[in-house]
């Protein structure tokens, strides 16, 4: 299948309908300015509270008869462009396929060299996100604004936190249970142009070896990887950029806060966004003051805002460094976990690792977002994006009539990025969308990539489903037909793109995902035909153990939008302090519908079901996978680094592909 670089088939068409948008987009921006005027955020109207001199108002009456008359002399321009921009739909393709311009940043075909498939295997960090970039005057509904700053940022945050280094510590001691995989402790990184050696020869009390591998852009250091090799053997099956903390069982496995930080500030690793940023340390035009880092907040990591508060001392031996010595230095999470938590598991009933990070998993190779409405904020969003994945498809949907659907005025919202090659995709829309669902085209974007190759040259490829379902509550029977539609359109693309057979096999199926905002959750009674779908009778969800039962870690993903801006909230730590608290997500997450409370969910202290309504998923399937090898899930994150963004949390998986070969 050929991937679409561009929405048309020919230059002409693609030259008609820039000159028919042209047309449209002023009365489209009045519109949308005329609307956002007398919408405000909860963060705009503390912002008129607190400052007397605050002029909205007056603002408000003198820009309302400007936008209004702009918008009435705009009005026969629109008309003309949308009569020359509705027809043309017919022939727009329903996305647009971006791969990442500078070879020099380019690893997507060094990613199919690293893994083999005689060897253990390999391990897939998928990621999903709700990212509400709406027209500015829509997204004001869910509370959240300035639909253009938050992209650039939201696209600055997820590249930062996704290709920052992996820092895990193991505990190696059969006896201890207590450490769960909570975030602890930091790792300071050198700033920008640090040309000194970035490995550190360390002495960490009661650790036997300390590994770090190199970058995702494939230009490691050779000095570095000398050092890191010298602490020990490198862990088969281990992602690039990876740093392995192992601490003996002495103590019987404890660790205690001194002793982490100990471990955190001698490793000092740079990260590769650090070189691809420089230009870029200014704050973005126009970003809005709730983006700005505050206390504590290390969600951009590239920031020079971040308080001094908020950067850890680095304990050395037993001296302390001061604290001047690192200032403006960034901040990475390093994970405590149980050494059975090692990337090949050993036994078939291990619990895999979970945790509430302040940030994108390190390492992420697939990243699926929804509700990317907004075309001028997915082309921010894509540029920012490209600095990490160099594969994108965004612009996903159809536009105007398209057989028996209603007329569609955005598309899907929907958007694909990928550090390994696409090697085909399709988009179906949903045709049974009801009420304001109906004007946008939602659907499933399918995509097939490559992830290696065998020695035999056989491919090694997966699959990946993204989708968002009909929103409006009460709608279960619309979403039922949707998960239907979305099980029978998958295996028809599978189908319909696989080259292999039983008796000649050129390609192996290493994993099927599926991922997306289905717009209902485990524990609502009113959600009860969606939980007993057949879908997940095919496909298993991490975070729940059965129909309206879920897995006592599992939180919520649906932030209450009357909370986004409280101060408890606005920063990623900060959510990820409040969400590890039971009391804190019954603050601030929206719960499962019940008629026995009311629809504010802040404050609220009453038992509930759950732990907050989980409409973001992710599923994986052993069906079709090549029979031969083992899909696990190996860590299942929720993470906050879109804090004050959104009001989703966005989720990460990553799971393990094992070829059933052990170590000799």
């Amino acid at each position: 299948m050929v991937l679409y670089t561009s929405p048309f088939p020919n230059s002409f068409l693609s030259v008609l309908h820039s000159f028919s948008w042209g047309l449209i987009f002023p009365c489209y921006w009045f519109a949308d300015r005329l609307v956002a005027s007398f919408v405000p955020t909860t963060y705009e109207k503390r912002q008129r509270a607190d400052d007397p001199c605050y002029f909205q108002a007056l603002c408000i009456i003198i820009t309302t008869p400007i936008y209004l008359a702009l918008l009435v002399a705009s009005l026969p321009f629109a008309l003309i462009g949308f009569l020359l921009w509705s027809p043309l739909q017919s022939a727009r393709r329903p996305y647009i396929y971006s791969r990442l311009g500078d070879k020099s940043q380019a690893n997507g075909a060094t990613l199919l060299t690293e893994w083999k498939a005689t060897g253990n295997g390999k391990s897939f960090c998928f990621g999903s996100a709700n990212v509400c970039l709406l027209p500015d005057s829509l997204a004001r509904f869910n509370n959240v604004f300035n639909t253009q700053a938050r992209a650039r940022e939201i696209g600055r945050r997820i590249r930062n936190g996704a290709s920052r280094p992996q820092i895990k510590i193991y505990i190696d001691s059969p006896t201890n249970t207590s450490i769960s995989a909570a975030s602890f402790s930091s790792l300071v990184s050198p700033q920008v142009g640090d040309s000194t050696n970035r490995a550190v020869n360390v002495g960490i009390k009661r650790t036997s070896s300390m590994e770090y591998k190199g970058d995702n852009s494939g230009s490691n250091n050779s000095e570095d990887s000398r050092d890191a090799k010298a602490g020990g053997e490198l862990n088969e099956g281990e992602d690039n950029n990876t740093c392995i903390v192992r601490i003996s069982g002495e103590d019987n496995g404890h660790i205690s806060d001194p002793e982490v930080d100990a471990i955190s500030g001698q490793a000092n690793i740079s990260s590769p966004a650090e070189h691809s940023l420089e230009g870029e340390r200014e704050s973005p035009k126009g970003q809005i003051p709730n983006h700005k880092q505050k206390e504590g907040d290390s969600g951009s990591l590239d920031s020079y805002t971040a308080s001094r508060e908020s950067l850890v001392k680095v304990r050395i031996g037993d001296g302390t460094v001061d604290q001047s010595n690192i200032n403006n230095k960034l901040l990475y999470k390093a994970s405590v976990m149980k050494k059975t938590s090692v990337r090949k598991k050993k036994h078939m009933d291990e619990i895999f690792d979970h945790e509430i990070s302040a940030f994108f998993p390190a390492n992420l190779d697939f990243l699926c977002l929804q509700e990317v409405f907004d075309k001028r904020a997915a082309e921010k969003l894509k540029q920012q994006l490209h600095h990490y994945f160099e594969y994108v498809l965004y612009d996903v949907g159809v536009y105007g009539c398209h057989g028996c659907c209603s007329f569609k005025f955005v598309n899907s919202g929907l958007l694909f990025a990928s550090r390994y090659p696409i090697m085909d995709a399709a988009y179906h829309c949903y045709p049974n969308g009801k009420g304001t669902d109906s004007l946008a085209s939602k659907g499933a974007l399918f995509l097939k990539v490559q992830v290696g190759n065998t020695p035999q040259d056989q491919r090694i490829v997966g699959y990946i489903s993204c989708t968002h379902l009909q929103a409006l509550a009460g709608d279960t029977t619309v979403r039922c037909e949707q998960l239907d539609l979305l099980q029978d359109w998958l295996a028809d693309f599978r189908k319909s793109t696989s080259s292999s057979s039983t008796a000649n096999p050129e390609e192996l199926v290493a994993f099927d995902v599926i991922c997306g905002d289905l717009n209902f959750d485990n524990c609502s009674s009113e959600d009860k035909l969606e939980q007993q779908h057949s879908l997940f009778t095919r496909y298993k969800d991490p975070c729940r153990l059965g129909p309206g039962e879920e897995k006592p870690w599992a939180v919520g993903t649906l932030l209450d939008p009357e909370g986004l801006y409280d101060e408890e909230v606005c920063t990623p730590d900060n959510l990820q302090k409040v969400l590890e608290s039971e009391e804190g997500r019954k603050g601030y997450l929206v719960y499962p519908t019940s008629k026995n409370h009311s629809s504010s969910q802040k404050g609220r202290k009453a038992s509930l079901k759950g732990s907050g309504r989980r409409i973001d998923y992710m599923l994986y399937t052993e069906e079709g996978v090549y029979l031969e090898w083992k899909v696990e899930v190996e860590e299942f994150n929720f993470i906050t680094q879109l804090a004050g963004l959104t009001d989703h949390l966005p989720v990460a998986m990553r799971l393990m592909v094992s070829t059933g070969e052990e170590d000799s």
